[in-house]
C-alpha cells in the first residue's frame, strides 16, 4: 500500500483554517486544501496538498493507495520535526491493511523536507516530490540555504564580520579624510580585519570565548580576583613604565654613553620589580580569598606571597648592585634574608597544613 504525505511543517492548516490534524482521507485533505486556499490564496502548502490529492488520483487505480496531510508547529525545526513524526505514527495506526505500507512524501521546498529523516525512521520512503510554483522553481530553496547560513553562529561570523568590516572602510575614511587624519582610521580599520582573520585562521575565538565566559561568571559570583587581576595588570603596567624610566635615567647619570646589556637588563630589573613584586602579591592574594571562599583553601597557598616577596627582594639586590647602589654585603645579606624567607614560609605553612588536615579529618571520621 502507498501512503502519500503530505507535510506542512510549520502548520500553516491548523494556524489558518478549523481543520484538526493530521487529515486522512482523500475528500477530507481537498476540502483542507480547500480551506487554505480561501484562507490564505499565496500559502504554497495549497499546492502541496493539491498535488497530493492528484497523485491519490492518479496511483488510486493501479493499486491501494491513501493520502494524509501531517504538519509540524511553528517552533523550532526539532520541535517541528518531532511533532510530524507524532503525527505520521497516528496515520499508520489509523491505516488497517496486511500489505507493507511505503510513502512519497510531498512537500513544497527544501525547508519541509529537512523532516524527511524522521518519516523515513517509521516507514519506507519511496520518493520525495517537491511541490513549487513555475515561475519561482528554485526561489524558496535560494531563501531556505540564505536562511540557514545565517542563523549558522559559524558560518555567520566567518562571513559577515569580513565583510561588514569592508563596507566600514569607505565611510571611515571618508570621516577620516574630513578630520585629517586618514592614515590612522584607514590603518586601524585594516588591522582590526587583520586581527579578525588571524584570530579565526588560528582558531582562537574559542579561547577569547572561554576568556570572556570566565569573566562574565568571575563578575556575576564576586569572585576576589576579578578585582586583583586588573589592579595586578595595572602594576603590571606602571612597573613596565618605571622600568623604563630608570633606564633613561641611568644613561642620563652616565652621559649617554653604551651601558652594555647587563646593565641595560639590571636598569629595567631596578626600576620594576618593586611594582611587579607588588602585582604579583596582589593577584596571589585575590586567589588565596578565592580558594578560601569556595572551601577549597590548603595552607600551602599561603606561601605564594612570600615567595613573591623573595624572588622581589634578591631581583631588587642583584640588579642594585650591578647598576652600584647597594654594597656587597648588602647583596649578600638580602640573598641569606630571601633564601630564609622562602624556607621559612615552606616549613611553616607545611607544619599547619600537616596538623591542621589531619585534625580535621580526624574529627570528621
Amino acid at each position: 500500500m502507498l501512503l502519500v504525505l503530505c507535510v506542512d511543517l510549520d502548520d500553516d492548516l491548523g494556524r489558518k483554517t478549523d481543520f484538526e490534524t493530521p487529515v486522512i482521507g482523500r475528500d477530507n485533505v481537498e476540502a483542507a486544501a480547500v480551506a487554505l486556499a480561501t484562507a490564505d490564496p499565496e500559502d504554497s502548502d495549497v499546492n502541496v496538498m493539491f498535488e497530493g490529492v492528484h497523485l491519490y488520483d492518479r496511483i488510486d487505480a493501479d493499486e491501494s493507495v491513501e493520502v494524509a496531510v501531517v504538519t509540524g508547529n511553528e517552533g523550532s525545526d526539532i520541535s517541528a520535526n518531532r511533532e510530524v513524526g507524532e503525527e505520521v505514527d497516528t496515520v499508520l495506526a489509523s491505516i488497517s491493511t496486511s500489505e507493507e505500507i511505503t510513502t512519497v512524501i510531498v512537500t513544497d521546498g527544501a525547508q519541509d523536507e529537512s523532516v524527511v529523516p524522521v518519516i523515513r525512521s517509521r516507514i519506507p520512503v519511496d520518493g520525495v516530490r517537491r511541490v513549487v510554483v513555475r515561475q519561482a522553481q528554485d526561489l524558496e530553496s535560494m531563501y531556505y540555504t540564505i536562511k540557514q547560513v545565517l542563523n549558522d553562529p559559524e558560518t555567520r561570523g566567518t562571513l559577515l564580520v569580513p565583510l561588514g568590516i569592508l563596507l566600514l572602510i569607505y565611510p571611515l575614511a571618508l570621516l577620516a579624510d574630513r578630520i585629517g587624519m586618514p592614515g590612522a582610521v584607514l590603518g586601524g580599520t585594516s588591522a582590526l580585519l587583520g586581527l579578525y582573520i588571524l584570530f579565526r585562521g588560528l582558531g582562537l575565538e574559542r579561547s577569547v570565548d572561554h576568556v570572556a565566559e570566565k569573566t562574565r561568571n568571575s563578575l556575576y559570583s564576586g569572585r576576589v580576583t576579578l578585582i586583583t587581576y586588573v589592579v595586578a595588570a595595572a602594576l603590571l603596567v606602571v612597573g613596565g613604565v618605571s622600568g623604563v624610566e630608570t633606564l633613561e635615567m641611568v644613561r642620563a647619570e652616565r652621559g649617554g654613553a653604551d651601558l652594555g646589556a647587563l646593565r641595560v637588563l639590571a636598569s629595567l630589573v631596578y626600576g620594576a620589580v618593586v611594582w611587579f613584586s607588588a602585582a604579583g602579591i596582589t593577584s596571589s592574594l585575590g586567589q588565596i580569598t578565592d580558594e578560601y571562599l569556595d572551601d577549597e583553601f590548603e595552607w600551602r597557598y599561603l606561601n605564594a606571597p612570600f615567595y613573591v616577596l623573595s624572588i622581589g627582594g634578591v631581583l631588587y639586590a642583584v640588579s642594585a648592585y650591578f647598576l652600584s647602589r647597594v654594597s656587597l654585603e648588602f647583596l649578600a645579606g638580602m640573598l641569606t634574608a630571601g633564601t630564609l624567607l622562602g624556607l621559612t614560609s615552606t616549613l611553616i605553612f607545611a607544619i599547619a597544613e600537616s596538623r591542621y588536615s589531619r585534625s580535621g579529618r580526624a574529627r570528621v571520621s
